[in-house]
């Protein structure tokens, strides 16, 4: 398996499967799929296709604008939030850089291939790996950037407002990048701080839009900057990373309020049915703000292993730094695969 989940390529070719076969509870996409009037859209194919991309993703950034209020000259798109990440440590070029373990590791890859120095800030088990505010501060010391996922990645947990602004606070005072993905945050999206950059240059905001609008394929995200580090930021990015179809895309599903209320719907019923059957099989999971759980379980790479014979792809977690082979990732799928999951493991763990 890859480093990451959604790999369906690789699962259904190990296993002599078709695409269609795998149920993918690997990937923390809504289970909703595509919106409905993303596809409408772009069925609307013109001869503007011909033409390259807009390199500045103007309408989109317009769209963006509008829809979260913010500045128009504060936002950059990317061929997904990842793109970003890597471009924020290739542009402001980091010595030494904070990371909490577990989380999203392409954080630590984009820094070591410009050799950073990395130093890891421990989430503690018995604090179900929520990242105390006031403790990561006074490691950010002598460091040029950190990052934070909130919510985390693979966790679930949730940084409150006043804590990511605390800790956005000393960054400034500190000199320090904060580079805070908010990949999951629409599931959430009360607890964001992304109008907070506008008065803190240090403080640099990056989104997705594969996870909530199901856009995965398309590759799209963007980053909040402050004004003052946007023109340095650019001369690294490389042009065209956003293609048309994306940026069509993610113009039409930011304007389709009717999906986003009916995915707070289905995510709160699937994750009530989850929750209902952890507890009930005597799995023990990590309280989770968002669309998937990190599960742990004494015999996790043979329920993997059991799992892949049901179709069945999870995410397995013993490669998260902070994390041993106990550890799964499941995401919020429909009640049908959500029914189908607990069935499994119902199996497994009586056997």
């Amino acid at each position: 398996m890859s480093g990451h989940g959604g790999n369906i390529y690789r699962f259904a070719k190990d296993n002599n499967l078709s695409e269609k076969q795998v149920i993918d509870f690997s990937a923390s996409i809504n289970p909703l799929g595509i919106p409905k009037s993303v596809i409408l859209q772009l069925k609307k194919i013109d001869k503007s296709f011909y033409h390259y991309p807009d390199p500045d993703t103007l309408t989109l950034k317009e769209t963006i604008s509008r829809f979260y209020e913010i500045p128009l000259e504060a936002i950059i798109c990317g061929n997904g939030s990842t793109e970003l990440i890597y471009l924020c440590v290739r542009a402001l070029k980091p010595k030494k850089v904070l990371i909490p373990a577990p989380t999203f590791s392409e954080y630590e890859r984009a820094c070591l291939l410009l050799d950073a120095d990395i130093k890891y800030f421990w989430l503690k088990k018995e604090n179900n790996f929520n990242l105390d505010p006031d403790e990561y501060t006074s490691h950010m010391t002598g460091c040029q950037m950190a990052f934070i996922c909130n919510p985390n990645n693979p966790t679930g947990c949730l940084i409150d407002r006043n804590g990511l602004i605390k800790i956005a606070n000393s960054a400034k005072d500190l000199r320090c990048y904060l580079i805070l993905d908010e990949a999951f945050i629409d599931f959430v999206s009360d607890y964001s701080i992304i109008h907070e950059v506008m008065n803190n240059p240090y403080l640099i905001v990056l989104r997705s839009m594969t996870k909530f609008y199901a856009l995965s394929a398309f590759r799209l995200g963007f980053g909040v900057f402050h004004p003052s580090i946007l023109s340095h930021i650019l001369r690294y990015k490389e042009p065209w990373t956003v293609n048309t179809l994306a940026q069509i895309a993610g113009i039409t599903a930011l304007e389709d309020q009717e999906y986003k209320e009916k995915t707070y719907k289905v995510i709160a019923e699937g994750k009530a049915f989850l929750e209902e059957g952890f507890k009930r099989l005597s799995i023990r999971y990590i309280p989770s703000s968002v669309n998937y759980y990190l599960l742990e379980i004494e015999n996790a790479h043979s329920i993997i292993s059991s799992l892949k014979k049901a179709n069945i792809m999870v995410r397995d977690c013993s490669n998260f730094k902070g994390l041993n082979g106990s550890y799964i990732r499941v995401a919020v799928k429909s009640e049908e695969e959500n029914k189908l999951l607990l069935k499994e493991l119902a199996f497994l763990c009586a056997g």
